[in-house]
């Protein structure tokens, strides 16, 4: 009778299978044992080293690759790359990506990660790389597989870059629990650390997904794929038009051009009214059209983007609020028009401030992932640039007012300064709105090319 025996050293390094002693039986009952060796299958322990980077030459040719960025060098250090090339009823699989924790590639039916998915790790341990499978179910941890059903394992260091190749077959038993390469999958590029107790952390940002489903036995091709899914970017993207741009606008004409355009009617109303009008309920559609999409995508209320949602919720009542206001505004001369005043005031700067935090907080977020610190810069200048024109205007106004009551205590010509100092007024205030609107269209064509680049 022989036994087998399987040693653990930790969740990655591991021997199976071990001879252990001999039991026999005779006319005499007697213990024999024999010597026995060690047959480490350590998963963490590939058997070769690469020499030198990929290379992508051949994508698109004979090797089906994803890459991020889109045709990045997978010799550079911003390069993830992943290739696959079809030999015979093999597949050489190759990966490299800048990180000194793990990168890992799943091949899923769909585009939520935990599925059952079908998961290879290379994972940097100690100046070593393992080169792992494993199935992904739910928000668990990986389950890797005690066996590997990879063959001819190599891995390089260097760089800050990890590297990794191994082939296997397209077709393998469900026994071993590997999908097929034959059939259409979402293809996952993944990256994280890892903890000194060789404990692998959730990655840190949004995986690259792939658009679309993909078979990697069938033509080459040369992908890219987006670290944010389209729906939260159409998210994004609707809520910087809406908050840095419509509302901003908007709220200059109402606070600064009731003078310039207080004569000038565009169907039956003040132009300056008109326009504020316009665009505010082109900042609450937005909003709407905005604050529905996280929900669709998640299919419920997210637990892990922080505050960001919860000020999001607060930034739409609000937005919701002011048409309501507005809608039971009184007359000029009434005695609640000053009520109405301050609380319109109050709830659309709220609201205002509110939204540019949680745009702060949502930009960080793993759906999205600005490119940071860019991402803070970019915000601060914006707002710098908003509150430096709007300082800019209240003292033009200010200056404006005592030039008037200047010209008033002297009474010298009142009628024709007067005429002439509105106008001068009025011209500066307009070439301030044209440059205003140049810069925040200027801010919002930068984040908008961002959010199209992640």
């Amino acid at each position: 009778l022989v036994f087998s025996v399987t040693v653990v050293e930790k969740y990655k390094t591991f021997w199976v299978k071990i001879p252990g002693p001999v039991i026999s039986h005779s006319n005499i009952p007697v213990w024999m044992t024999t010597t026995f060796t060690y047959e480490s299958v350590s998963t963490s322990q590939p058997v070769s080293h690469l020499t030198e980077p990929f290379n992508a030459s051949d994508c698109g040719n004979t090797r089906f690759c994803v890459r991020n960025p889109s045709g990045c060098d997978p010799k550079t250090k911003d390069c993830f790359f992943l290739s696959f090339k079809q030999d015979h009823s093999m597949m050489l699989v190759e990966m490299s990506g800048p990180s000194e924790g793990y990168i890992a590639f799943a091949l899923s039916r769909d585009q939520w990660m935990g599925g059952g998915d079908d998961a290879y790790l290379c994972i940097s341990d100690d100046h070593h790389v393992g080169i792992n499978t494993a199935t992904l179910t739910g928000r668990n941890y990986p389950t890797f597989d005690s066996q590997n059903a990879l063959e001819e394992m190599s891995w390089r260091l260097a760089d800050g870059l990890i590297q990794c190749s191994f082939r296997r077959k397209i077709h393998l038993s469900a026994l071993q629990g590997r999908f097929n390469l034959d059939a259409d999958y979402y293809i996952f590029l993944a990256d994280g650390e890892v903890s000194e107790d060789s404990i692998i952390h959730k990655h840190h940002r949004q995986p690259l997904v792939t658009s679309r489903k993909y078979n990697i036995t069938g033509p080459p091709e040369d992908i890219g794929g987006s670290r944010s899914p389209l729906i939260i970017k159409a998210h994004g993207s609707l809520m910087f038009v809406a908050w840095m741009t419509t509302v901003n606008i908007g709220v200059i004409v109402a606070r600064f051009f009731k003078p310039v355009w207080s004569h000038s009617l565009w169907f039956g109303e003040e132009i300056w009214f008109q326009v504020h009008r316009m665009l505010m309920m082109t900042t609450v559609l937005l909003t709407s059209i905005s604050f529905v999409l996280p929900f669709v995508y998640r299919g419920g209320w997210s637990q892990q983007a922080g505050f960001h949602p919860y000020l999001g919720c607060t930034v739409m009542a609000l937005a919701l609020m002011q048409p309501l206001i507005a809608a039971f505004r009184p007359p000029p001369q009434a005695p609640r028009r000053q009520i109405f005043n301050w609380l319109h005031w109050s709830t659309g700067t709220t609201a205002r401030i509110l939204a540019v935090v949680t745009m702060f907080l949502g930009m960080d977020l793993p759906a999205l992932n600005l490119p940071n610190p860019w991402d803070i810069y970019a915000m601060i200048g914006f707002v710098a640039w908003h509150v430096g024109l709007d300082v800019l205007l209240e003292i033009h106004g200010y200056c404006l007012i005592h030039k008037v009551e200047v010209l008033e205590d002297d009474r010298v010509q009142i009628l024709q300064s007067l005429t002439s100092a509105e106008a001068q007024g009025h011209t500066f205030k307009k070439m301030v709105l044209i440059i205003y609107i140049c810069g925040n269209i200027a801010f919002l064509i930068t984040f908008l090319t961002r959010i199209g680049q992640v």
